[in-house]
């Protein structure tokens, strides 16, 4: 009886990933909109808080954020765009969200922390079968 169960469990291995891979994307459309709809504000406000090249920082974000979405919604590319976005989600933690505590409700670093626990396990897992990357790369056996 637990022997079958446990088959049919591992049947649903790349739900999860899947799941992830496109909350995560939901997640990284609105910041990234955000700040492709008003670069020059996000550029004041990154140099406000010490973004060094506060310009360059905020196209390189909005960029990475909006990559993100494509490429997790596809599965194409998947354990490669985790590591920007993991970077991104650092920076934020430690520019906005560290001085705040855990909570997400006083912006603290729950959220991010959360983003960068399902990237890592993007990178380590990949993006299961129900993606671009197991279509275009598995390897024929």
């Amino acid at each position: 009886m637990i022997e079958k169960y446990y088959q049919a469990a591992g049947k649903l291995s790349d739900l999860p990933l899947l799941l992830i891979r496109l909350i995560l994307a939901y997640g990284f459309y609105n910041p990234a909109m955000m700040k492709l709809r008003d670069i020059n504000s996000i550029a004041d406000w990154f140099n406000s808080i010490n973004i060094p090249f506060p310009l360059v920082n905020a196209y390189l974000a909005a960029g990475t954020e909006i990559s993100g979405v494509v490429l997790l919604t596809l599965g194409l590319f998947t354990r490669i765009i985790s590591i920007p976005l993991m970077v991104t989600m650092v920076v934020a933690i430690v520019t906005v969200h560290w001085g705040n505590g855990f909570e997400a409700g006083d912006n603290g670093f729950e959220i991010p922390l959360y983003y960068l626990i399902l990237l890592f396990t993007l990178i380590v897992y990949g993006s299961g079968r129900i993606s671009l990357d197991h279509i275009l790369f598995r390897k024929n056996k």
